[in-house]
C-alpha cells in the first residue's frame, strides 16, 4: 500500500490569512499545509478520504488521474468542502462516485450539495453513489476498511485501519476499546493540533504519549496548524519513531 498525505493542515490551512507568524513565513515547502486528507493506493484502487476545499488542488499536484471511491471522517467543512470536483472523475471514468461515510454525514452532505440530490438533475453536476457504513468493518472496492471511533470534543469521528495503516484526524478521545483496534498497526497517521491543549483535537503532548502508547514502526502526525511551530524545530523533539507528516508525504507500508 502507499499513502500520500494530501494535506496536513488544520481547518484554515497553513499559511493563515493575515497571520505574520514565522510560521506563516516560512519558506519551507514543508510548513505549507493544505487542509487535511489523505490518499489510498492499496489492490490497484484508489480511495481518497476527506474531500476538503483544496481537493482540486491536491489531486493535480499528485497527477491522481483515476479515483475509484472517497471515504468521510466526518461532515466538517474542511473534510467535505471540495466534493464538487469529483466530477472530473464522473466525466473521465463514466460512473457515478461511491461515497462512504455515516448516515448522519452522508445527510449533511445532501444539505451542503443540495444541487447533487435534488429531483432536477443539471448537465454536469456530480453524480455520486451514497454508501451509509457503521461501525462494523466495510469494504471499499475490495478493500477492507476497519472504522475506528474517536470523539473530536462531542462529535463522533470514524478513524479507518486499512491493514497495517491506522489514519486518525480530528479527534481527542479515543477509548481503550477502539485502542485495541488500532493496536499491531504498523503505520499510525494521527492528528496534533498545536503545543497547548486544545478541546477537540490532541496536543503534541496527548498525540505523542497515545502513540507511544500503541508502539507503531512509524507514526507521522497531521491536522498540524501554525502553532505548532516551524517544521524543521518540532521534529527533531519527537521520539524517532515519530515524525511530523507534511504535504504530498508518500508513505509505503
Amino acid at each position: 500500500m502507499k499513502v500520500t498525505l494530501l494535506g496536513t493542515g488544520t481547518s484554515q490551512g497553513v499559511p493563515v490569512i493575515g497571520c505574520s507568524c514565522e510560521v506563516c513565513r516560512s519558506v519551507d515547502y514543508r510548513d505549507k499545509r493544505l487542509r487535511v486528507s489523505a490518499h489510498l493506493q492499496v489492490n490497484g484502487k484508489s480511495i481518497i478520504i476527506d474531500s476538503g476545499p483544496d481537493f482540486r488542488q491536491q489531486v493535480l499536484r499528485e497527477r491522481i488521474r483515476t479515483l475509484d471511491a472517497l471515504v468521510f471522517t466526518h461532515e466538517h467543512k474542511d473534510h467535505t468542502a471540495g466534493l464538487d470536483d469529483i466530477r472530473a472523475y464522473n466525466f473521465s471514468q463514466h460512473r457515478d462516485m461511491p461515497l462512504y461515510g455515516e448516515e448522519r454525514v452522508l445527510e449533511q452532505l445532501k444539505r451542503e450539495f443540495a444541487y447533487i440530490f435534488s429531483g432536477i438533475q443539471y448537465p454536469g453536476i456530480p453524480r455520486v453513489e451514497l454508501r451509509p457504513i457503521t461501525e462494523e468493518p466495510f469494504e471499499v472496492e475490495g478493500v477492507r476498511f476497519i472504522p475506528i471511533r474517536v470523539k473530536h470534543y462531542k462529535l463522533p469521528v470514524f478513524g479507518y485501519r486499512v491493514g497495517d495503516f491506522t489514519y486518525i484526524t480530528d479527534a481527542n478521545y479515543i477509548s481503550e476499546a477502539e485502542k485495541e483496534k488500532v493496536r499491531g498497526s504498523k503505520v499510525i497517521v494521527l492528528n496534533a493540533l498545536r503545543l497547548e491543549p486544545h478541546i477537540s483535537h490532541f496536543s503534541l503532548q496527548e498525540a505523542v504519549e497515545l502513540l507511544e502508547d500503541l508502539q507503531p514502526e512509524r507514526a507521522y502526525l497531521t491536522h498540524i496548524s501554525h502553532l505548532l511551530g516551524l517544521h524543521r524545530e518540532v521534529e527533531p523533539t519527537l521520539p524517532d519513531f515519530i515524525r511530523l507528516g507534511y504535504d504530498g508525504l508518500q508513505i509505503e507500508v
